[in-house]
């Protein structure tokens, strides 16, 4: 039985800000991993890129048992209707499961109160600390950098694909931490440079 990895993706998701991480979990996860999409609907939703993707859940029929909960930035987590995905995140916080956001999901993780007990990063502190209000109240945990793991929970700003792909990877322990660095490595440097000392 392979393990889910779900993605949150809402309508003008970022798709690039989940491509990595979504490829190199069914590179290195082989036969092990399964990747699948949730949306708040079954209808057919447009990224930022202009991708039309069907998901593959609406929130009440997606998986309860899933190894890992990865919430897709992009332009409409601040819509009300994102609260529908509260329980998944609950799901994923009460049972210890891998929780990734990037970009504005990770302030939307602020806004509902999932990163008041763990280190955490997002776009700019102001940002998270004016859109959640009194429901914030990690300001001390809060990081000024590109990813951050704190345990289970990863969150990222949005020019940090490749950081919150690596650290998501490494939350899940998909494949031995060499070749997740490795990989990362590749991406972040090319050809040329991932072969070059120091890098």
């Amino acid at each position: 039985m392979k393990k889910t990895v779900l993605f949150v993706i809402l309508d003008q998701y970022a798709d690039w800000k989940a491509a990595y991480l979504s490829s190199w979990i069914l590179a290195l996860g082989q036969d092990r991993y399964a990747v699948q999409t949730v949306s708040l609907s079954k209808e057919p939703i447009r990224s930022m890129g202009g991708f039309t993707v069907l998901p593959d859940y609406d929130i009440p029929s997606a998986p309860t048992d899933f190894e890992g909960l990865i919430l897709v930035g992009g332009m409409s987590w601040r819509n009300e209707n994102a609260l529908q995905v509260i329980p998944l995140v609950q799901n994923a916080l009460e049972n210890q499961r891998v929780l990734g956001a990037i970009c504005d999901a990770s302030a939307f993780l602020g806004k509902i109160g999932a990163l008041n007990h763990a280190d955490h990063t997002s776009n700019a502190l102001d940002d998270v600390k004016q859109w959640a209000g009194e429901a914030y109240t990690g300001e001390s945990r809060y990081r000024m950098q590109q990813a951050v793991r704190d345990k289970k929970i990863i969150t990222a700003n949005g020019t940090a694909s490749l950081e919150f792909a690596r650290e998501v990877m490494l939350a899940l322990e998909i494949a031995p931490e060499d070749k997740i660095l490795e990989q990362y490595h590749f991406d972040k440097f090319g050809f040329y440079g991932a072969s070059m000392p120091g890098m």
